[in-house]
Formats: structure tokens, C-alpha cells, sequence
């Protein structure tokens, strides 16, 4: 499709009229537009326009001067749009339609509702929720704006202030203010952006007013800063609050065992948490009635930058997996799917557009009862693959961190499989590819690439044990038995005793449950792979172990965090055991010492639900993020419990 004509524009709009002034209506929805076929010289002659169907086309850009001021109704799905500033040239418009542009996110929806303050519905939903979240947002960011500009202006003299205000302040602010979830920080950066150049804007006004007193008031009146800054400082606003769907019960004050010192064997002081959120999100059919909806499996997003740390984890357990943000509490994303789900993991791709540009994507791959991986691209809000991955349930999947689309699956069909995800196509499409199958004598239960060579060799914590695979895609074998069975301890009783927790603490140790009831190994991979020789079961070689809960119940999973050598467990009981192994990384003992304490235990808080406190419930998995300034913890009782730290 080339350039737009007059004559096109007449044919398409409605009422039928030989003046394009007459138009009211115009369906220019399937025609391959490109953003550079909107000739704004010919579409401001659309003066009456209140309808526009831009749908099914390949628009990335609106132009920022169609000249459309009476517009009501804009419809832009299906699109390559990637930036929704440009509607602000429609102060009118009162519906508009943005699905399926795969690169817009929850940022531009917050975006969208701050431009368009007249706006009804969005993608044929309500707006007023979106407007509720974007003021109170709107609140506190100026709020910490404002306190950053003061601070910032009493280190100056006044001969510098108003120099250095214009040239450093907004650059300080967009670094140094932060409020939100980290995936908003996208749309709180861009207003802090905006409150801070209208806060210099009104500083200028008033330098100029003190400069040159005899001028008339007009003189100034092009630098007054927008009415919505002042309004938005009522101090009698509610702050951000959440729905009682979202946050059904209370958060008391945590009990916790261990004292917050340096324990006798040299680790760190014990780290003080405190429950922020006890959230219902993964309730059958949405009832508040439901306690009973297990929930197995929760994994933290990648950090988007080197060095970052992220607040949003992906939890799992019915037919929901949810997106949160735990420094709020707020469900950012619901996906819900026929099944049970019971395992989540993220990958973070570099995907290419059609015009060349390279953008970020944070996928989630969730599987469960039905043998299915379902690829979420969370941000855009929508499934972009589905893998028809086994049989029978996937118990457990975990991508590569070598190849960040190589995902391992691993079923009750007792196979694992390592598929290659690929990136999405032009219509955002992945198509994936088996590259392995590795065959074992029981159901694998755990997950966990070696983490000193994640590209040659995979370690499952399975029913009967825990083994080891050779992954070398270079090898021509393509179906694989298992290289390696670890035994716990000396003996023919040894092997054949489940392994249902198994995380490395740091590229040599790691951490398995369920070879002994009552502990947590930590074992050397590097010591105990270094002996082995030919031998197809070799004897782990034990660095500590650690007690835990005496229960003969099983699949409580582990988590470690390697960067504050800290391992985590639940129990039957609600409590979270924390071990800080950190002294154990840095000089592993020639020999087992007896039976670690944790460095705490962090009893159950027992919330409020149903106006009943929930006294008891079983912790099946607990993860905290890189930094370890939050702690997920998912309950057999459809509560997930965010920690965070003090």
C-alpha cells in the first residue's frame, strides 16, 4: 500500500461525501500501512473526523500533527506500535483500541491514562481502574519529586541556583527517585521526568519575577507551570491501596527464632524480615472462599540491567499463574488456562523488529498437568507459544543459563526434554525444536544445570534419586540414559531414596533434600566428580549438613541465593528455615561438622482469612530475589506470603 489519497479517504469514510470535511467516520484498517503512509497534511483536512479504525496494519509511529483534534474513537490494534505518546494530540477521545501490539506494556496503558484524561474504555474495558492506579502513582511520585528538589536546592548557593538547577536537577531526579514496582519504572521514570522539568519551569518564573518586578504580569505567563502538578499534592489523598480480592488477609507481625547476631561459626548476622503481603490471587474461579488451592512453584524475573536486582516474581498453582510485584502486593499480570500448573521459569530474549530495532522480552514458560508449555510474554499480557512438551504432567522446567532458549521439561512420563524456544516471528510466534531426550528410571522431580558447566551436564533430583545427564550438544546421541547415580552415604541402602530439593549455593556446593529425613546435604560437585572415575554410582562428597524439619512429608522444595550464600526450605508447619552457609563457601571443611541449626526459622505469621486466622499450612516452596531483599513463600492454602526485608 502506498501514500493515502483524497480519494481513498472518500471512499472508505462515512457519511458518503465528495469533502473530506464531511467525514465522520474512516475504516483504514488492512491496508499494510506503514507509520510514513498518514500524510498529516492530508488527514487534517479531516476536520469533523470522530471515528478512525487504524487496525491490521504495520504502524510502529503515530505522526504527531494529524491534526484530528474532534476524535473519539481510535482503533490501533494488530499493530507494531511501540510508544503511545503521540495521543496526546487527541485531548477527545473517549475509546481507544491497542491490542495486539506486542511491544507495548503496562507502561503504556499508565501512559495512555495520564494523556487522555476524557477516555472511557480501553481494548473495550473500563479505564477508571487505570486512572485510580495512575493517580495514585501520580501522588507519590510528586510528593518524593518535590522533597528531592528541596533537598537538591539547599546545597546550592544562591548564586548557582538557578543555573544548576536547569542543567542538573532532572538528570538527579530521574536517577535518584524511585517509588513502584520495577516493571513501572518505565512510566514513573518518564513522570518523574515531567514533574521535575515543571518544577525548574516554575523556578525559572520565579527568578524572573524577582529580576524584573516592573514588568506586567503577562510577561511570565509562558513559563507557568500545568495545574496538574498542585493537584495532585492534596494531602488528604488515600495512598495506593489494593483490592480485597488481591489482599484478602491481614499481615501481623512475623515471629521469628534466631537472633539477629554474628553466630559462633563466623557467618553473618541473622537478616530481619517482616511480612508485607498475604495475597489470594490463585483462587478458584475467583472465590475468596478458597483456601485450599495448592500452589507449587514461583520464580523472580531477570534484573533488566547488570548488576539490578528484581521485585516481580511469577508464582503458580491452579489453573493461574500470576505476575506480582512484592514491594506492593499488586497482581501485575493474571494468565489462567485449563489444568493445574506446577512449575514457572524466566528467560529474558532479544527480539528484532521489522524495521530493525532490537527490543528486550521477558518470557515466562509455565507447565503443568496437561504436558503443556505455555510461553507468556508477561509484559504485553498475551500466550505467544505453547509446546506440546510430553504426555503426561510436567512436574518441573528450568531454562539453560548458557542458552537463554534452551529450556529443560521434565515429566511424570519419567523423560526430560531440552527444547529450543527459538525467538518469535514476525507474528510473534515461537517455534520450538527438540534437541534432547533424556530417559530415567523415576519421575524427576528437580531441575538444576550444573552451574560451573550448565552446556555439559544436567543434575535432577528424581523419585529414586538424584542423577546426572551429559547435555553436550556436540555428542550424536540424542537420547540419553542417565552418566551418573549419587548416593547420600555408604551402603546398598543408599541409592533409591527421593531427591525433592536441589539448588547450587555457588558454582562447586550444593544443596539436596530428602536423602535423610531431617537434613539438608551441602556436597561438593567438584570433589565428588573429580572421584568418580568410571564408577556409574559414586558417593557424594558431604561438606555440611543442615537440620531441618523432622517430618516424613515430602516435595517441600529448596532455593538457594548465591550471592548471600543463603539457603531456604519450607515446612509443614508454615515456617521458612533460612541458613546462612556463606562461612561454608568460603572454606569448606575437610570434614562433616555435626548437624547445622539455621541461622533462623521464620515461624508463620498466621494471617487473617474468612475472619478466621489461618493457624497452619504447608510451605511448599520458598525463593528470595538476587539481593535477598524479598522472600516469596506458596502455601498449600492458596496464600502467597512476601517477606521483605528490614
Amino acid at each position: 500500500m502506498g501514500p493515502l489519497s483524497a480519494r481513498l479517504l472518500m471512499q472508505r469514510g462515512r457519511p458518503k461525501s465528495d469533502r473530506l470535511g464531511k467525514i465522520r467516520s474512516l475504516d483504514l484498517s488492512g491496508l499494510e500501512l506503514l507509520s510514513e503512509h498518514l500524510d498529516p497534511k492530508l488527514l487534517c483536512r479531516l476536520t469533523q473526523l470522530q471515528e478512525l479504525d487504524l487496525s491490521n496494519n504495520h504502524l510502529e509511529t503515530l505522526p504527531d500533527n494529524l491534526g484530528l483534534s474532534h476524535l473519539r474513537v481510535l482503533r490501533c490494534a494488530n499493530n507494531q506500535l511501540g510508544d503511545v505518546t503521540a495521543l496526546c494530540q487527541f485531548p477527545k477521545l473517549e475509546e481507544l483500541s491497542l491490542e495486539g501490539n506486542p511491544f507495548l506494556t503496562v507502561n503504556d496503558n499508565l501512559k495512555v491514562s495520564f494523556l487522555l484524561p476524557t477516555l472511557r474504555k480501553v481494548n473495550g474495558k473500563d479505564a477508571s481502574s487505570t486512572y485510580s492506579q495512575v493517580e495514585n502513582l501520580n501522588r507519590e511520585l510528586t510528593s518524593r519529586v518535590t522533597a528531592h528538589w528541596e533537598k537538591f536546592m539547599a546545597t546550592l548557593g544562591p548564586e548557582e541556583e538557578a543555573e544548576k538547577a536547569q542543567a542538573d536537577f532532572v538528570k538527579s531526579a530521574v536517577r535518584d527517585v524511585r517509588y513502584g514496582p520495577e516493571s513501572l519504572s518505565e512510566f514513573t521514570q518518564w513522570r518523574v521526568r515531567m514533574i521535575s522539568e515543571e518544577l525548574v519551569a516554575a523556578s525559572r518564573t520565579q527568578v524572573q519575577k524577582a529580576n524584573s518586578p516592573e514588568k506586567p504580569p503577562e510577561a511570565g505567563a509562558a513559563h507557568k507551570p500545568r495545574a496538574r502538578l498542585a493537584a495532585l499534592k492534596r494531602p488528604d489523598d488515600v495512598p495506593l491501596s489494593l483490592s480485597p480480592s488481591k489482599r484478602a488477609c491481614a499481615s501481623p507481625s512475623a515471629q521469628v527464632e534466631g537472633s539477629p547476631v554474628a553466630g559462633s561459626d563466623g557467618s553473618q548476622p541473622a537478616v530481619k524480615l517482616e511480612p508485607l503481603h498475604f495475597l489470594q490471587c490463585h483462587s478458584k474461579n475467583n472465590s475468596p472462599q478458597d483456601l485450599e488451592t495448592q500452589l507449587w512453584a514461583c520464580a523472580f524475573e531477570p534484573a533488566w540491567e547488570e548488576g539490578a536486582t528484581s521485585q516481580t516474581v511469577a508464582t503458580c498453582g491452579g489453573e493461574a499463574v500470576c505476575v506480582i510485584d512484592c514491594q506492593t502486593g499488586i497482581v501485575l499480570h493474571k494468565y489462567k488456562a485449563p489444568g493445574e500448573f506446577f512449575s514457572v521459569a524466566w528467560t529474558a530474549l532479544m527480539v528484532v523488529t521489522q524495521a530493525g530495532h532490537k527490543k528486550r522480552w521477558s518470557v515466562l514458560a509455565a507447565a503443568g498437568l496437561r504436558g503443556l508449555v505455555r510461553l507468556l510474554h508477561v509484559r504485553a499480557g498475551f500466550c505467544c507459544g505453547v509446546i506440546r512438551a510430553h504426555k503426561k504432567a510436567i512436574a518441573t522446567l528450568c531454562f539453560s543459563p548458557a542458552h537463554e532458549t534452551h529450556l529443560f521439561t521434565a515429566s511424570y512420563d519419567k523423560r526430560i526434554i531440552l527444547w529450543d524456544i527459538g525467538v518469535p516471528n514476525q507474528d510473534y510466534e515461537f517455534q520450538a525444536s527438540q534437541l534432547l531426550t533424556l530417559d530415567t528410571t523415576s519421575i524427576p522431580l528437580r531441575l538444576c544445570p550444573v552451574a560451573s558447566c550448565p552446556d555439559a551436564r544436567l543434575l535432577a533430583g528424581c523419585e529414586g534419586g538424584c542423577c546426572c545427564w551429559d547435555v553436550r550438544l556436540d555428542q550424536p546421541q540424542k537420547r540419553r540414559v542417565c552418566e551418573v547415580e549419587f548416593v547420600f552415604s555408604e551402603g546398598s541402602e543408599a541409592s533409591g531414596r527421593r531427591v525433592d530439593g536441589l539448588a547450587f549455593v555457588n558454582e562447586d556446593i550444593v544443596a539436596s533434600k530428602g536423602s535423610g529425613l531431617g537434613t539438608i546435604c551441602l556436597w561438593s560437585w567438584r570433589q565428588t566428580w573429580g572421584g568418580r572415575g568410571s564408577q556409574s554410582t559414586v558417593a557424594v562428597v558431604v561438606l555440611a549438613r543442615l537440620q531441618w524439619s523432622s517430618t516424613e512429608l515430602a516435595y517441600f522444595s529448596l532455593s538457594a541465593c548465591p550471592d548471600k550464600g543463603i539457603v531456604l526450605c519450607g515446612d509443614e508447619e508454615g515456617n521458612v528455615w533460612l541458613y546462612d552457609v556463606s562461612n561454608i563457601l568460603k572454606q569448606p571443611p575437610l570434614l562433616p561438622a555435626a548437624l547445622q541449626a539455621p541461622t533462623q526459622i521464620l515461624k508463620w505469621p498466621q494471617p487473617w482469612a474468612l475472619g478466621q486466622v489461618v493457624t497452619k499450612t504447608m510451605v511448599n516452596t520458598v525463593v528470595a530475589n538476587a539481593s535477598f531483599t524479598y522472600l516469596t513463600a506458596l502455601t498449600d492454602s492458596n496464600i502467597v506470603a512476601i517477606w521483605g526485608r528490614m
